[in-house]
């Protein structure tokens, strides 16, 4: 019995020293798991909680991936687009994302600058173009509606006594520029001192936010009630812009020429060729049926057909040269000839003209155009090639490989990022951006900011192309990649900055701020395109001017909706290089004469 009451006690003890451990190791376990718990809420709190570089770069690409979305939502045909950062960016400040003010106001500013710097790299090659002919006419357009918006703003200023950081984001957010806000903020940094330039910069960006949507929309109203007041047929002003743009002087045609004066017979086409360099390339002859290609040996006969590329306001000097001249559409090529679109990818070859090359010595084969930056360019024999132009090739089909091999045809060879231009160009920008200017009634010296300096810089790096040997060439993928990712982190830092007190601004009286930035939104554009009618200008182009004077891309998506016509896109990329240039100029001066 006493081994037996023994060996119980003894079994009991041993059951309760074993449960004991198995609590400890489970209270053991759980406790790791609750430390392992805790050192990840630790790890999330401190990186939406802390102050270092983490946390901002953190909202950041949450506020860039989650407005990207959001912009791309459409309704009736308008949607946010890219504004939709900003406003995302608005609503994690007010639900309280501090990230550190020092880091965001730097990646703000280096967006702004990658931005603006690609948009000049995209523009330069077209830039002065857009001022001949009729788009002197669409630019003065435009800088009249920039200009009223201006005096607007500041009229409002005066009499209104609104803060000059407010109506300034107003005046930017109502004409939907966002390098303009970027300008007018550091003009704050520099002229308004400590704590007052922090709410100051603050105050410019949510204005700038309260009256951006009806920057939008005021674009589309706009178009609508002039479409009605002047009832506007669209198919009629899609058929007269069509009409008129065949009829565009310099536009470059496929001609066919019949040989019919005396002073071209026996002319070899190299003798041709420098008679009428500026006018017409040679591509091929018509002879007895046969086409052959215009090599330089080859004499003209009575009769020929030269067959070529040339613009309407040569054709009378060419009736006089040479013959009978007749605009013919796009020609098959047959027989043993073919055409091909070339790449120019070779490095050794660009900055050369097409006599220095002499394509059209070494083989039989000629180039008859140039594509570069959306534009056509006549391929005269002191045509310069560039990187990445395109050239059309007319010659012997077995010979089309060599010159394609020749002239390089690599879209890999593009693909190869050339950093080079960013660094040096964004460096002169800056520099050109901190020289003072002098405008007299200013009270102080304006500069044109790391907004107005790498654009303008920009701009001149992409008309020039190179500098000796060295290109600027950027493919259009890398420019709009950086063009993409800089206004994305602008707008992303404007929205964290600005939006800790957007809902109590607008609450205790900012939503009047919506009604002034309507006022400088509506009343400029409205008057230029009545004006604009008037003069007798094609609706579709007047949608397309009133879209690249506000440089609003969502504005010119509904303006293409309107019809399927070139018109609104020619017309905005016409205007839009001037119109964005001098909105962030009048931002500052509208900031220092408010001050």
């Amino acid at each position: 019995m006493l081994n037996d009451a023994y060996t119980t006690r003894l079994d009991n003890f041993f059951t309760v020293t074993t449960n004991a451990k198995l609590l400890q190791a489970t209270s053991g376990g759980n406790n790791k798991k609750r430390s392992k718990e805790k050192e990840i809420m630790d790890i999330i709190k401190n990186l939406f909680m802390g102050s270092g570089a983490a946390t901002a770069i953190t909202y950041i690409c949450l506020t860039g991936f989650i407005g990207i979305i959001i912009g791309k939502f459409e309704v009736k045909k308008i949607r946010l687009g890219i504004a939709g950062v900003l406003f995302t960016g608005l609503v994690f400040a007010h639900f309280g994302a501090k990230p550190d003010v020092s880091v965001i106001s730097f990646i703000r500013d280096f967006g702004l600058i990658l931005f603006v710097y690609a948009v000049g790299i995209d523009i330069g090659p077209r830039f002065f173009n857009t001022f001949k002919s009729e788009g002197l006419t669409l630019n003065l357009l435009a800088a009249g509606i920039v200009v009223l918006g201006f005096i607007i703003a500041f009229l409002l200023c005066y009499f209104l006594k609104i803060p000059p950081a407010v109506i300034t984001g107003i005046l930017c957010g109502a004409t939907t520029n966002t390098p303009s806000l970027g300008a007018a903020q550091q003009v704050i940094a520099e002229h308004v001192g400590g704590s007052a330039a922090a709410l100051s910069g603050q105050l410019s960006g949510m204005a700038y936010a309260v009256a951006y949507p009806f920057g939008v929309l005021g674009i589309i109203l706009t178009m609508i009630l002039v479409r009605i007041f002047f009832r506007v047929k669209i198919d009629k002003e899609v058929k007269d812009f069509n009409a008129q743009f065949e009829n565009i002087q310099n536009k470059l045609e496929s001609v066919k020429i019949k040989i019919t004066n005396p002073n071209m017979f026996g002319r070899k086409i190299a003798y041709v060729q420098q008679a009428v360099d500026k006018e017409l390339v040679i591509s091929r002859i018509g002879r007895n049926g046969n086409i052959i290609v215009a090599l330089e040996h080859e004499e003209l006969h009575q009769g020929d057909y030269v067959y070529g590329v040339s613009a309407l306001n040569h054709m009378d000097n060419l009736k006089l040269k040479m013959g009978e001249v007749e605009v013919i559409q796009k020609k098959e090529i047959s027989g043993d000839l073919a055409m091909a679109h070339v790449l120019v990818t070779n490095r050794k070859l660009t900055g050369k003209t097409i006599e220095q090359i002499g394509i059209y010595r070494r083989y039989e084969a000629n180039i008859t155009r140039i594509f570069r930056a959306g534009m056509e360019i006549l391929p005269t024999r002191s045509a310069v090639i560039e990187l990445g132009d395109t050239v059309r090739i007319v010659g012997k089909k077995d010979l089309l490989d060599d010159v394609r091999s020749e002239l390089g045809n690599s879209i890999k060879e593009l693909a190869i990022p050339n950093i080079i231009p960013i660094f040096v160009g964004i460096f002169l920008g800056v520099v050109l951006g901190s020289i003072p200017i002098f405008i007299p009634g200013l009270p102080a010296p304006a500069k044109l900011g790391l907004a107005g300096g790498p654009l303008v810089i920009a701009i001149l790096i992409g008309h020039v192309g190179r500098i000796g040997r060295h290109d600027f060439y950027m493919s259009p993928g890398a420019i709009m990649m950086l063009r993409e990712l800089g206004i994305t982190l602008f707008l992303a830092c404007v929205g964290l900055l600005s939006g800790s007190q957007f809902v109590n601004t607008v609450y205790n009286g900012g939503y009047m701020w919506m009604l002034y930035g309507a006022i400088i939104t509506f009343v400029p554009i409205m008057i230029i395109s009545i004006i604009a009618r008037l003069m007798k200008i094609n609706y579709l182009k007047i949608c397309g001017v009133i879209s690249g004077a506000m440089t609003d891309p969502p504005a010119l998506e509904f303006a293409n909706s309107l019809a399927q016509s070139e018109a609104q896109s020619t017309a905005y990329a016409t205007v839009y290089p001037l119109t964005m240039f001098l909105r962030i100029l009048f931002a500052q001066i509208l900031m220092l004469l408010a001050l």
